[in-house]
């Protein structure tokens, strides 16, 4: 009985301390595994802050010159000048010494009395307001003058800022092209490269028009010249003694064709004439013969 109660007692012991071996190592799984997790969560937190480091960067690199504003210019002048073909040589002699130049020029002329043309010139923005005043003072009336402005700042940061960001979007895709082995991952990293590129043209080309736009500025020009034509006499119309024989041959030819004209008729209708006189005749002759008789 004493050895079977030992043996019971010495198997609860072993049961004992097996039970408290387990429960240990359990708990230092779970520390470790809390340990880990508090690991991974801390790399996960410095890598997000590394991120926001790199997009907080990423802003500043992003920022933009606000004072520079970028505004379209553009006028139209109606002007009545006195002497057409020197008030368009003057002007295009003020564009290029403002450093423009002409971007397109037309001249309409109707009859002899009026003359109509229309310049289209391209000028500095910093000699825009010199330049017409220039021009104005070229004409003899300024029949209209509109001048309008368009501010395309906000449009032209918008794009500086999206081509910056596709310009980092492309250097992403080509470091990651660099770096794939798979045909299949080279493929769609080709595609979105061409998209990406063909992104940055249009807003480079966007970007360059707007520049263009705003450095020069357009002026449309019309200009009106009315002429007083005063006719010339010709040698002809002073030439008396000509004009004179040319008048007498005139009437002498047109008095000959009448009387062509009357023995012609006279002729050509003889037969119908004898028959008109001789009836003629006879009816005189009755109406005398009837008035004698009635006279006796």
């Amino acid at each position: 009985m004493w050895k079977q109660r030992n043996f019971i007692i010495m198997s609860i012991l072993i049961f004992v301390l097996v039970l408290t071996g387990c429960s240990s190592t359990k708990n230092e799984e779970s520390k470790v595994a809390m340990d880990s997790a508090k690991s991974e969560s801390s790399g996960k937190i410095a890598l997000n802050s590394k991120e926001l480091d790199n997009t907080k960067n990423d802003s500043d690199s992003v920022k933009i010159d606000l004072s520079t504003k970028k505004v379209i210019y553009q006028a139209q002048l109606h002007l009545r000048v006195k002497r057409f073909d020197r008030t368009i040589s003057n002007l295009e002699e003020k564009a290029q010494s403002y450093g423009g130049y002409i971007a397109e020029s037309t001249v309409a002329r109707e009859g002899k009395e009026q003359i109509t043309g229309s310049m289209t010139i391209r000028i500095p923005q910093k000699n825009f307001q010199s330049f017409l005043h220039d021009a104005e003072g070229q004409s003899a009336e300024v029949l209209s003058r509109n001048i309008t402005g368009q501010d395309v700042t906000e449009e032209f940061v918008d794009l500086e800022s999206r081509l910056k960001s596709k310009r980092t979007v492309e250097e992403r895709l080509l470091s990651f092209m660099k770096n794939a082995t798979k045909t299949e991952d080279l493929l769609k990293i080709s595609a979105d490269l061409a998209a990406v590129q063909e992104e940055i043209e249009t807003i480079e080309g966007r970007m360059k028009f707007l520049e263009n736009q705003t450095d020069f500025s357009t002026i449309t020009i019309t200009l009106y010249e009315n002429k007083v034509v005063v006719p010339n006499l010709d040698d002809d119309q002073l030439n008396t003694w000509d004009k004179t024989k040319k008048q007498f041959m005139k009437s002498t030819n047109l008095l000959l064709v009448g009387m062509s004209d009357i023995v012609v008729f006279i002729f050509g209708n003889l037969p119908i004439l004898a028959i008109l006189i001789f009836i003629a005749v006879w009816v005189i002759l009755y109406y005398k013969k009837k008035k004698r008789k009635q006279h006796e």
